[in-house]
């Protein structure tokens, strides 16, 4: 009898190979009857490195050609940083499983034998949520757009471009890389873009993903599912600094919010908690409430 063969899709990237192979293991380990193959492709957005993701298309652009893919028939699964998918996903290859959960938050690295940030130095971060939050914690220094892939951002660190960078946690670890973390800050800190440190597996509808248990987490999914809400209901694309952190505790899940207002350049942060299962309406009513208590904010 002929094994049964999943290919699976992934950037090219270092981080993303070891994302995928991770997926591929826990799959393998329980169900051995099953034949995978790695399918690596680059993404237009590793291939356009010198704009700012807002200004050529979003996080689109790191699923772009891995969608194609998918709908063609090429690969059967592809796996993703959570945190790098658009928040509307097609149904015709929806999301069907989420990871267990790794360190979701970001982490300040500094260069090689350095300990502290160098204020003549920009900090290196590629996105808007971490320089609106970053502005309250290093007041002193300013922000600089990177881009590339983390082991490119750490060399242009340690050559001395950057004082520090802003990374997720998770990625560093992935990579074997956590030794570089000189300061990993709480959700409280900075919030985390919604989904951090999950990895998503995207599918074609209609299809039986059954095999795909032994990676799901339950947990993961009530947290993915309040955070892309959150994001979602507040058009919180790209380019908008606008972030979301859920985490479980038993039957409990608390969501902590940021929304910022991109015409008076002000933002607010709101908590929420309730039963897990309720997540994704706990996440709306949250950024209903901070929209509309947007008319008594002091305005500059």
């Amino acid at each position: 009898m002929e094994r049964r063969k999943i290919r699976i899709g992934s950037r090219e990237s270092k981080l993303a190979v070891i994302q995928s192979q991770m997926v591929m293991d826990l799959i393998h380990q329980h169900h051995p009857e099953i034949e995978l193959e790695l399918v690596t492709m680059k993404t237009t957005g590793d291939i356009i490195l010198d704009k700012t993701l807002d200004k050529i298309g979003g996080k689109g652009l790191f699923v772009k050609e891995l969608d194609k893919a998918l709908l063609e028939g090429k690969i059967d699964l592809s796996v993703h940083s959570l945190k790098d998918m658009p928040m509307e996903v097609p149904e015709t290859i929806p999301l069907v499983g989420f990871s267990k959960r790794e360190n979701p938050v970001d982490a300040l690295v500094l260069p090689k034998g350095v300990t502290e940030v160098n204020p003549s130095k920009p900090i290196g971060s590629s996105s808007r949520r971490r320089n609106l939050q970053l502005a309250e914690l290093y007041p002193e220094h300013e922000t600089k757009s990177v881009r590339g892939n983390v082991i490119t951002r750490l060399s242009k660190l340690d050559n001395g471009e950057f004082g520090a960078l802003i990374l997720a946690y998770a990625g560093l670890e992935r990579l074997g890389l956590s030794d570089r973390v000189s300061r990993a800050f709480s959700p409280e800190e900075m919030i985390p873009a919604a989904g951090q440190g999950i990895l998503a597996i995207q599918g074609r509808a209609g299809e039986n993903y059954d095999f795909l248990d032994c990676v799901r987490d339950e947990n993961a999914e009530f947290e993915a599912l309040a955070e892309r809400a959150f994001v979602r209901y507040l058009d919180g694309g790209c380019s908008s600094p606008i972030g979301a952190f859920a985490h479980v505790i038993d039957s409990e899940i608390k969501i902590r919010g940021l929304y910022y207002n991109e015409e008076s350049g002000q933002y607010r942060i709101g908590e929420t908690a309730g039963v897990k299962e309720d997540g994704e309406k706990l996440a709306v009513a949250l950024a209903k409430r901070l929209k509309e208590e947007e008319s008594t904010w002091t305005r500059k």
